[in-house]
This record gives C-alpha cells, sequence and structure tokens, in this order.
C-alpha cells in the first residue's frame, strides 16, 4: 500500500525512482516500466513520504571540527526522518554539514536551517539597516528560511518580516511564553509560530486566526507547555535504554544522560500536551497548517513520541487521527518550512524521500516506528544499521561508541 498523502491510498502500487526523483506511482500495471528498471517486489509492506521535522535543534554537530560520522544524524535517518528542520543554529557551521550531506559525504536526514537567529542584540534601527543583516542569509548563505526571536518592538518585528520578504525569506517566529507577541506577529504575516501557544484551551478566535493566515503552527509537545515535559512521559513509558535499536544508535553517555534524569513519574493528567495537541486537530481541521517539530532532544524515536502525542488524548480530550498526523509529519511539515514543491508526498517530481514500513500507521501511529527499509535522495538503506542497498551496496559502518555496549550488534 503506498500512501501519497496528497491522494487517497493506493492498495498494490507500483512507483518508479529515476534518479533522486520519484518519476510515477500509480495502481499496479497503470504505467509500463522500463526495461532496464530493477524491481524492488515489497509485497505487504506500507510506503509512504519520509518524516519532515519542522523544530529540530542539531546539538551535536561539533563546530570548527567537521564530524562525518555524527550519531545523531545517522540516528535520525534510521528512523525515517528524512528532513531535520533547524530553526536556529548555534553557529553557521552547521551549514558546512547541510552541504556534506547534500553532497553523499555523510549518511544523515537533509539538513535546512535558518541558520543562527535574528535576537534583540541586532539593534535593528531602520528596514534599510535590517536588509542589510538579513541579505547575508540568503545571498552568502544559501539560506531559505529565518528566525526572529525576540528582536524588538513591533515596529522591529515588522521590519524584519519586511525584509525577510525582500530577501525571499520564509520567516518564522515564536512568542516567548507571550500570547500577546505570538498573535501579533502571526497577524503581522509571519510565516511560521514555533512551540505551543501559552494559553490552554485555545478557542473559535484563535483557531480561525492560524487556519486562515495560514501561519505554520509547530507545537513541539516534547518540551514544556505549561505542564510537565512531554517527552518525560514517554521516557518513562517505553524507556529507550531497552530498545535494543535505540542503543545501537545511541552513545552509552547521551542514553544515560536521558534516562537518568527523570526525578519522578507523572501520571497522564500532569501534563499539557494533550490539550495543546487538541488545538492543533483543532486548527488542522479548519484548514490552518500544522507541521510536527521535537525540538531535537531525543533523536530520532522524539519524531515519533511527537506523533503519539498529537494522537493522544486525555480526559473529554481528543487528538488528531493517526492519518491528520502523518499528513502534520510530512506535507504539512514540507509546507511549514517551505519546500512542499520538493518533498513531503510521494508525487512524481519530488525527491526521492520515503520509507518502506511493515505495518500500516494508519491504524496505529506506533506502527510509523516499524521502519523496514528508509530512501532518501534516492539511496535506500536498511532502518536496522543504515547499509546502503541501492543503488549500490555499502555496508554499515560500525558506530564508534560501539564496544560501550554488551554484544551492541546490528539490531535484529
Amino acid at each position: 500500500t503506498a500512501l501519497p498523502m496528497d491522494a487517497p491510498a493506493i492498495a498494490d502500487a507500483d512507483i518508479l525512482i529515476d534518479g533522486n526523483r520519484i518519476a510515477k506511482i500509480g495502481p499496479r500495471g497503470s504505467f509500463t516500466v522500463p526495461a532496464d528498471a530493477t524491481i524492488r517486489d515489497v509485497t505487504g509492506k506500507t510506503i509512504m513520504p519520509g518524516f519532515i521535522d519542522t523544530h529540530d535543534h542539531i546539538g551535536t554537530v561539533r563546530r570548527e571540527v567537521l564530524d562525518t560520522e555524527d550519531w545523531a544524524l545517522r540516528e535520525r535517518l534510521a528512523y525515517g526522518v528524512t528532513t531535520s528542520f533547524d530553526p536556529s543554529t548555534l553557529t553557521i557551521d552547521e551549514i558546512a554539514y547541510k552541504d556534506m550531506l547534500d553532497a553523499g559525504l555523510m549518511t544523515g536526514p537533509r539538513l535546512p536551517s535558518t541558520g543562527m537567529a535574528l535576537f534583540s542584540f541586532n539593534r535593528f534601527s531602520s528596514l534599510e539597516d535590517t536588509e542589510k543583516v538579513l541579505s547575508r542569509f540568503h545571498a552568502d548563505y544559501g539560506l531559505s528560511n529565518i528566525k526572529s526571536y525576540r528582536v524588538g518592538s513591533r515596529q522591529v518585528r515588522e521590519w524584519v518580516q519586511m525584509a525577510a520578504l525582500a530577501e525571499d525569506l520564509q520567516p518564522t517566529t515564536e512568542g516567548a511564553l507571550s500570547l500577546k507577541l505570538d498573535l501579533s506577529q502571526i497577524m503581522d504575516g509571519y510565516s511560521g509560530n514555533e512551540h505551543a501557544l501559552v494559553a490552554l484551551p485555545i478557542y473559535k478566535d484563535v483557531i480561525q486566526l492560524l487556519a486562515q493566515s495560514r501561519t505554520s503552527y509547530t507545537t513541539t509537545l516534547q518540551i514544556t507547555n505549561g505542564g510537565a515535559t512531554g517527552q518525560d512521559y514517554f521516557i518513562a513509558r517505553d524507556n529507550p535504554s531497552s530498545s535494543e535499536k535505540y542503543r545501537y544508535y545511541t552513545p552509552h553517555f547521551a542514553l544515560a544522560q536521558m534516562t537518568t534524569r527523570l526525578d519522578q513519574w507523572l501520571p497522564l493528567s500532569e501534563y499539557a500536551f494533550p490539550t495543546v495537541a487538541k488545538g492543533a486537530a483543532d486548527i488542522q481541521r479548519a484548514g490552518g497548517l500544522v507541521g510536527i517539530g521535537a525540538h531535537g532532544n531525543t533523536p530520532g524515536v522524539g519524531f515519533h513520541w511527537e506523533l503519539e502525542a498529537h494522537v493522544m488524548g486525555g480526559p473529554n480530550i481528543t487528538g488528531m487521527t493517526a492519518e491528520e498526523a502523518l499528513h502534520a509529519g510530512t506535507l504539512g511539515s514540507a509546507e511549514t518550512i517551505g519546500r512542499v514543491g520538493e518533498i513531503g508526498s510521494l508525487t512524481p517530481g519530488k525527491f526521492a524521500d520515503l520509507l518502506i514500513l511493515d505495518a500500516d500507521p494508519r491504524t496505529d501511529i506506533t506502527n510509523a516506528l516499524k521502519i523496514d527499509q528508509v530512501m532518501k535522495n534516492g539511496r535506500l538503506y536498511k532502518a536496522a544499521d543504515l547499509s546502503q542497498v541501492w543503488p549500490d551496496a555499502v555496508p554499515a559502518v560500525t558506530p564508534w561508541f560501539a564496544n560501550e555496549y554488551p554484544a551492541i550488534g546490528a539490531p535484529k
């Protein structure tokens, strides 16, 4: 079964990949397959677009000294995240990692970003001054997105928005726990709004504002949203240290830091993320734009927890359906970062970024974790160890931390 995301599911599908692009898709036998094509029979599997994380801070990339075997980037790809968007990099070094990934010198997801965010220390004094600063992001850094974070008064924030449009940059922002700041930036035309709105629950006025403005909404439910930190619920529930796959891709020190810092177990009723998720579902159902972003604290698996968090409910709370969450994590996320023409759906002409799953995630969102193979830019990998199986067979790279665990081995 193929899940194109921009069209109805195709129960028995053929997908033709030409180089790094999707050439054709349709019911079995609906188009002519080139005589020299390699046939890969994946009967019984579910194929869908790769996941797109719209708010993924890459905290592991080394600065000044480049690390071509960054474990967290590999981990993201193994968990089906074929594009990670970082809305505020610590330095411009991350742009070099993007270039290496694009050139095939590293294994990992696509890595678009805003570069370094704009802050109050930029001291903008005029629109012309603002345009001079923003010009380097597009012309010198080759970026298409910009992040504005508490740059000053509303006039200054509007200068940033105007300068971004002039420089062909898509601006995103956040409200710094101020609903007034969130709403004014949405009204002023910012393309994206990061993190959950702090007023819970939201009602028709805010829902319609986001729906009609088409300002994208990325909730980052894995971090705190007025309640306990969301990812702590999933860490306590799933215990990632017990996962053979997660141990394979994660150094011991990183796994220990993640799983040993929990002070206490809390019931779901202590968390705000189900209420936030309901607001996101209401916005999407009203015609608004929702992306999925897990913040980057728990690479790879964190995106799946984010999907689950958008589906989960609580007392008198209903989140997204599995299909709605999958749409948000693919096509919705692609539009959120301004790349709907390149990724996010199994559409001819788009990049060949897709997942081959052992089970249908529409029936159970946790089936999205059952990844057999992942394709990024036309290269097909086994999710278990990221050994490449197409277009050339390339053995898996043994993680540098493999001896930290007993009998690490590749996951079975």
